[in-house]
């Protein structure tokens, strides 16, 4: 065998042991999870959740950065200028993916950095004021559209995807509501308990109390299956609106580039930690079930949404607030 012939061996071996290197070297040094939101959230306490099983399984401190901005663009910004070796993450919501659909951008979630894993899914209750007569979704469609433009329902903002879940569930029921959007949701549930909204998507754990109380009433659960904070209440699907089944979530993006040994490993322990009985355990009390996904499975997932999302904000004509 010759020097040249020897060097091309000697190539392609390193070209097959790169992956197995970068795995077992991975990680070298403390992890960063960026999060778009400020502390206190849902997103940050699955982070954070997330965070402790990640210190536990890699032997690395993980440290959760929080930077709102600008609907995720300020830590996608960060994220994109990070070294691409795994060591900066993201967690990210559907939020993050309708937000370039509504607003000028420059990233592309799939284009611009690579998925890792989804790590959670959290269904919406379909609440409801008790003075409206409406016991059922039916009997809420029905109302609606004996009354078009008369209803009105509260999201977390323009393009939310509390939002673009009602915007679908218009169009699938034929109805027209007016949309009055909040800066959060807090402000959002006053006017709903006290009368001045009749009905919203609120996500499951906020609704409880209410609906505890008797000061909501909810009708149905967005995700296709019934939701384990309250096995009582129908899935859509099952009260009538079939097609409409929207689950919000969150997973890690990590930079564009990073090896794919690196986005392997930290999807396998994305997996691991969200079947773990006390990670689920604290999910399912916030109204979550963890999920954990391959790379490529994630990257479907989103490109999934983006085109559903895509087909409502055009059929709806919702335009970006300016």
């Amino acid at each position: 065998m010759n020097a040249h012939t020897c060097l091309k061996v000697l190539a392609l071996l390193c070209a097959l042991l790169a992956p197995a290197t970068h795995a077992q070297q991975y990680p070298s040094r403390p992890l960063r999870v960026l999060v778009p939101l400020a502390p206190g959230g849902g997103m940050d306490a699955v982070t954070r959740a997330l965070a402790q099983s990640f210190t536990d399984s890699l032997g690395q401190t993980v440290v959760v950065d929080n930077r709102p901005g600008a609907g995720s663009q300020v830590a996608l910004e960060i994220l994109s200028d990070a070294a691409p070796d795994g060591h900066t993450l993201m967690m990210l919501s559907a939020t993050t993916v309708i937000y370039p659909l509504l607003y000028q951008s420059r990233f592309d979630i799939v284009r611009d950095f690579a998925p890792v894993s989804q790590v959670t899914a959290q269904g919406y209750a379909l609440v409801v004021h008790p003075s409206l007569p409406a016991k059922s979704v039916l009997e809420l469609v029905k109302h609606a559209r004996a009354n078009p433009g008369k209803l009105n329902y509260s999201s977390s903002g323009i393009g939310s995807p509390i939002h673009m879940t009602t915007e679908l569930f218009q169009i699938a029921t034929g109805t027209q509501m007016i949309h009055i959007p909040y800066k959060g949701m807090g402000a959002a549930y006053a006017d709903l308990v006290g009368g001045r909204i009749d009905l919203s998507f609120a996500t499951i754990i906020s609704s409880q109390p209410h609906i505890r109380s008797g000061r909501l009433r909810v009708l149905a659960v967005s995700p296709p299956k019934r939701a384990p904070a309250l096995p009582d209440t129908p899935t859509l699907i099952e009260a009538g609106v079939p097609g409409v089944a929207v689950v919000n979530w969150y997973g890690l993006v990590a930079p564009k580039g990073t090896p794919k040994a690196v986005l392997n490993r930290v999807s396998a322990e994305t997996i691991k930690a969200a079947r773990t009985p006390e990670f689920s355990k604290r999910l399912v009390a916030d109204g979550s079930e963890g999920v954990g996904t391959t790379p490529a499975e994630f990257s479907a997932h989103i490109r999934a949404e983006s085109d559903q999302w895509r087909r409502v904000i055009k059929q709806a004509g919702i335009r970006g607030q300016q």
